[in-house]
This record gives structure tokens, C-alpha cells and sequence, in this order.
């Protein structure tokens, strides 16, 4: 029986990638959060809030993100499989071309080159670059899905298939544009078809790449950390059917209120609330997954990552569908509230399964046992809590209050308060959400010292073989 050594070098990159990018997205995060609480910290045209805001949400979803999701699909395509990558070069080619559109973004976007729109703001170009590197992606995983040794598919990798494919339909019809120079072009549709198609791109750009993906990602590392099989495989499969479903016909309730077609909120409000349901089948096979192994929660700080990030994921999709309901979104829409939605989902769900699947993946793919310091991990993990606690908190709070000055009205039918008013009052909460992000960007600090002493250290083994067919992964 001849073995093979899986191609590891891709995930390393990606998964080194993954803390550098994730420290610079929040830190850029915090500097736009401080802008908006001291104005005079917006010092230079392509350094103030509306350069550095587009900046933060690229940086934190495809540069952080999107590193964690190339490298835990890259090991759990070859782990479930028992079959290295194929097409190693083109492997190769996404690392390098992913770093490439990481590194143009940062320096259009402050610049000012945008389209304008939503998590899609980056100029024509890129967008080829974008959809080259994403082509080859899809050819290396489904690649070595095609190429396994195995009879069966294990459900992560159906939805990182599914993120993988649904991504690029997105992309392609959301930014298909007319160029007019090499900096700047005009998007192909107007009007409200225009705002109908960038929020069926924008928030499918949550579904498959912020949910879907990390669920494939949560699939894999909850039953390896805690040492269980998935609760229910059954509920899984389930699970991805009903979602990726689903998901693709929630985008309108973004638009509430508008000048889209009333039927069509009212689609994308129905959809939204069925969502629930599969969203979370999801996160209870995932908690449930623990069972028998709830003892090792209180001391494995991985699992706690992992665990408290599924918690997260039920929140906020309780949430969302909640504010998809069209008299409660004319309370929360255009406020803070909607931010603090967004970001339970993207620190709570989205970065905490990241971290946590990243302190699974390093030490092993260093040769190492455990990461350098369990003691740092922990910390991490109650900083990084605290912040997100901090920060969706006083999102909410403010949120609300926003939303009950901006429509309180005195006996004569005049508003009780100005929109400025709302401003000031806002000024804590803004400051809160600082603190709470300051908290998190050190524990992505932390996590980068205890993963430069882990890389550092003495190597314990070697790389793993290939596991010989019909073993476990």
C-alpha cells in the first residue's frame, strides 16, 4: 500500500495568512469605529471613515475570511478524501493570486477606486483577477473531490462546494460592468434592478460565503476537537438542502421600504423567517455534537472557540429573520442595531469558528502536538468574548434608541428630535463599541505571538500520511 504526504504547504500559507490579515482588517476596523467618536482622527482624504469603511469589510470577510476558508477546505478536502490536492500548481496560483487581490484592495479602496457597491467595491480588474483565482479554487477542490479514494463525500465538503460554486455565480452576475477607463466602471443594470441584484449578491454573500463555508468548516472541526461524531449526519444533509435552498431568496428584505416591488419584500421577509429553521438544525447538530464530551469544555479552550461560536451563529440567525419582519425593520433598518447584527455574526459566529479551526490546523501543520501556550488560548478566548459582548451590546442599545428618536413625533406631528440629536446621543455607545473592538484586535494579537512560538518550537513529528483507504479522516 503506497502512501503520499498531503500537499500541507497551501494550508500553512493560507492558514498563517489567515491571523496576519485578520490583525489588519480589525485594527483598520478600530481606527474606523475612533473616527466616528473623534472626528479629527479622519487626518487625510484617502485615510478617512468612507475610504477606511469599504477597507475594513473587504479586509475582515475575503482577506480574513476568506484565508481561513482556502485553508480549512484545502486539509479538510484532502483529509476526507485521502487524496492529496490536485493541481498543485493551481493551488499554488490561489494562494498567491488571492494575496495579489488582497494587496490591490488596499490600495484602491483608499484611493477611491469603488463601484460602489456593497462587498463588491473593487474595480474591474480585480474582478478578473478575483474570478480567475476563484476558477482555479473550484478546480483544485472539486478536483480532489473527483480524485478521492473514498465512496463518500463527508457533508463539510457539500458546503464548501456549495460556497465555492454559488461565490462565483455571484460574483460574475453582480459585477458584470461597462469599463470606461482602467479605474472606473459603470455597473450593467440601473435603477432598482441594480439594488435588487446587488442585495441578492450582498446578502448571498453572507449566506454561502460567511455561512456556508464556516459551516463546512464547523462540520469538520466540532466532531475532531471534541473527539464525536456529528450528533446527526441525517439532520446534516437535511440541514445543507434547506439552507442553500433557502438562502438565495432573502436578499429583498434589505430593500424594505423602497422602490422594489412590494410583493418582492414581502418574498424575501418569508423566506427570511423559514431560514430559521434550517439555520439552526445546524447549530444544534453542531452543539449537540458534544454530547458525552460537554466535560472537556472546561478545559479545552479550542472547543470553547468552537462551541461559543455556534451559540453566536443560533443568535443571529434568530436575529436576522426577526428584523426581516417589515414593522420591525422599520424600527432597526439604517441603524445601529443592524451593525450589531452584523457583527455578532461576523466576530461571534464567523471569527470565532475561524480562530478556533486556526489553533486546531497550525500545531499540526508544524509537526507540533498542541499550540505553544493553552494558558494564551484561553486568554484569547475571554478577551475576545468580553469584546464582542461589549460591542453588540451597545450596538443594540444605541440601535434602538436611533430608531425610537428618529420616528418620535410631538402632538402637532413634528419630530421630537433632530437627526443630530440622535448623533450625540449615539457618542457612548460608539465609544463602548471601540473598547469592545480594541478587545478583540488583542486577542488577534495574542493569537499571532502563540502562533509564532508554536512555529518556532521544537517539531515533534513529521508531517502526517496519507491515511491508507477506508480509514477515518
Amino acid at each position: 500500500m503506497q502512501s503520499q504526504t498531503y500537499n500541507y504547504k497551501v494550508v500553512r500559507q493560507f492558514a498563517i495568512m489567515t491571523v496576519v490579515w485578520g490583525i489588519v482588517g480589525m485594527l483598520v476596523g478600530v481606527i474606523a469605529a475612533a473616527q466616528l467618536v473623534w472626528p479629527e482622527l479622519n487626518v487625510a482624504e484617502w485615510l478617512h471613515f468612507g475610504r477606511l469603511r469599504p477597507l475594513h469589510t473587504n479586509a475582515v470577510i475575503f482577506a480574513f475570511g476568506g484565508c481561513a476558508l482556502f485553508a480549512t477546505s484545502y486539509y479538510c478536502v484532502q483529509r476526507t478524501c485521502h487524496t492529496p490536492l490536485f493541481a498543485p500548481g493551481l493551488a499554488a496560483f490561489t494562494f498567491w493570486g488571492w494575496q495579489l487581490v488582497i494587496l490591490l484592495a488596499a490600495i484602491t479602496l483608499p484611493l477611491g477606486y469603488t463601484s460602489g457597491k456593497e462587498y463588491a467595491e473593487l474595480e474591474w480588474p480585480i474582478d478578473i483577477l478575483i474570478t480567475l483565482v476563484w476558477v482555479s479554487y473550484a478546480l483544485v477542490f472539486f478536483g480532489t473531490v473527483a480524485t478521492r479514494k473514498t465512496t463518500h463525500i463527508y457533508v463539510a465538503n457539500w458546503f464548501y462546494g456549495a460556497f465555492i460554486l454559488t461565490v462565483a455565480l455571484l460574483h460574475l452576475v453582480n459585477s458584470a460592468e461597462v469599463p470606461v477607463s482602467l479605474t472606473k466602471s459603470y455597473s450593467a443594470y440601473a435603477g432598482v434592478q441594480d439594488a435588487m441584484i446587488q442585495w441578492w449578491y450582498g446578502h448571498n454573500a453572507v449566506g454561502f460565503f460567511l455561512t456556508a463555508g464556516f459551516l463546512g468548516m464547523m462540520y469538520y472541526f466540532v466532531p475532531k476537537q471534541a473527539g464525536r461524531p456529528v450528533y446527526s449526519y441525517r439532520l446534516s444533509v437535511v440541514h445543507f438542502w434547506a439552507l442553500i435552498f433557502t438562502y438565495m431568496w432573502a436578499g429583498p428584505h434589505h430593500l424594505h421600504y423602497t422602490a422594489l416591488p412590494d410583493w418582492t419584500q414581502s418574498i424575501g421577509m418569508v423566506f427570511s423567517l423559514i431560514l430559521l429553521a434550517p439555520s439552526w438544525g445546524g447549530m444544534i447538530n453542531g452543539i449537540m455534537t458534544l454530547s458525552g464530551a460537554w466535560h472537556k469544555l472546561r478545559t479545552d479552550p479550542i472547543l470553547k472557540f468552537l462551541i461559543t461560536s455556534l451559540s453566536f451563529y443560533g443568535m443571529s440567525t434568530f436575529e436576522g429573520p426577526m428584523m426581516s419582519i417589515k414593522t420591525v425593520n422599520a424600527l432597526s433598518h439604517y441603524t445601529d442595531w443592524t451593525v450589531g447584527h452584523v457583527h455578532s455574526g461576523a466576530l461571534g459566529w464567523v471569527a470565532m469558528v475561524s480562530i478556533g479551526a486556526m489553533y486546531y490546523l497550525i500545531p499540526r501543520m508544524y509537526g507540533k502536538t498542541e499550540m505553544y501556550s493553552t494558558k494564551l488560548i484561553t486568554t484569547h478566548f475571554w478577551i475576545a468574548t468580553i469584546g464582542i459582548v461589549l460591542y453588540i451590546a451597545s450596538m443594540w442599545i444605541s440601535g434602538v434608541m436611533q430608531g425610537l428618536m428618529w420616528r418620535a413625533t410631538n402632538p402637532d406631528g413634528t419630530l421630537t428630535y433632530s437627526f443630530v440629536e440622535s448623533v450625540k446621543a449615539s457618542y457612548p455607545f460608539w465609544t463602548i463599541r471601540v473598547v469592545g473592538g480594541l478587545l478583540f484586535l488583542l486577542g488577534m494579537v495574542i493569537m499571532f505571538y502563540n502562533m509564532v512560538k508554536t512555529i518556532a518550537g521544537q517539531k515533534a513529528y513529521d508531517a502526517p500520511v496519507l491515511a491508507p483507504a477506508g480509514a477515518h479522516a
